[in-house]
């Protein structure tokens, strides 16, 4: 049976999540569905994370194993053929069987953007979280996210109900910074330069809602309302109800999933 890893990006709005549910549409249904229709059997399809309903992807990874004997740019092909828009799988390759996409990988880099202008331009308003703060302190935000880098006990950072026999975890890199907007970046011409704000972490797993809640606690940070230092006090006291809100699942994309053990980020 070959086995592939793929690429995956997608559009989340409207989406249930990555997992597979009694309703709504998934990714991995739809990637399932897809490959079940290729290859004339059900088909399970593993997925790198567990991204929520709303949340983008630019590189999730995916395995599956199938009967039908194709190469990796016919199967991108096919399957594209019987996905929906929102869902895409941009590359394929040819693995060793024994390949999983979750229990392989070794870190995965997710961006969170925010909008702080006062007003929110339509094309924005399902890829970034409005905060319109145009004095938000990007340093000091950036001075707390530092603070999370390195293994810790995210518990302040879990949302309830969340099942996992552990909860800590190894930021390698988490840094906020502001994204620059030239006129060159077509769609993006003509919005305010300045105002689009980008949080991004790469770390060895996240618990449930633990990107978005760092969000959340880095906007108090940014509106003036706690120091960076904050962030020390929130990961002692292991206590969620201390933290931050959860920002919106709609700001959130999982960038990139990586299987080299060197992979960890940038620290620059």
């Amino acid at each position: 049976m070959p086995s592939f890893r793929l690429t995956v990006a997608y559009d989340g709005t409207g989406l249930v999540g990555w997992q597979r549910q009694a309703n709504g549409l998934s990714v991995q249904g739809l990637l399932e569905s897809a490959a079940t229709a290729l290859d004339g059997r059900a088909v399970a399809v593993a997925g790198a994370g567990r991204t929520d309903a709303g949340v983008h992807a630019l590189g999730q990874v995916a395995s599956l194993s199938l009967v039908r004997e194709m190469d990796a740019p016919a199967l991108v092909r096919a399957l594209n053929a019987h996905l929906p828009p929102a869902v895409r799988v941009i590359d394929a390759e040819a693995v060793a069987a024994s390949f999983h996409a979750r229990f392989d990988a070794t870190s995965k880099t997710y961006r969170y953007h925010l909008w702080t202008g006062v007003v929110l331009p339509p094309l924005l308003r399902h890829v970034a979280w409005h905060v319109p703060a145009p004095d938000l302190r990007i340093a000091d935000m950036d001075g707390a996210a530092r603070l999370l880098e390195g293994r810790h006990d995210f518990a302040a950072f879990q949302s309830t109900g969340s099942e996992v026999t552990s909860t800590t975890r190894t930021l390698y890199s988490s840094r906020v910074r502001p994204v620059a907007i030239r006129e060159a970046d077509g769609l993006m011409a003509g919005l305010c330069a300045g105002a689009l704000i980008a949080y991004e972490v790469c770390g060895d797993g996240f618990l449930r809602h633990m990107v978005r809640s760092v969000v959340g606690t880095l906007v108090d940070v940014g509106r003036g309302r706690e120091e960076p230092a904050w962030v020390l006090r929130l990961l002692a006291a292991c206590n969620r109800s201390q933290a931050g809100p959860a920002a919106p699942a709609g700001g959130l994309c999982l960038v990139r999933v990586s299987y080299e053990a060197n992979d960890r980020g940038t620290n620059g």
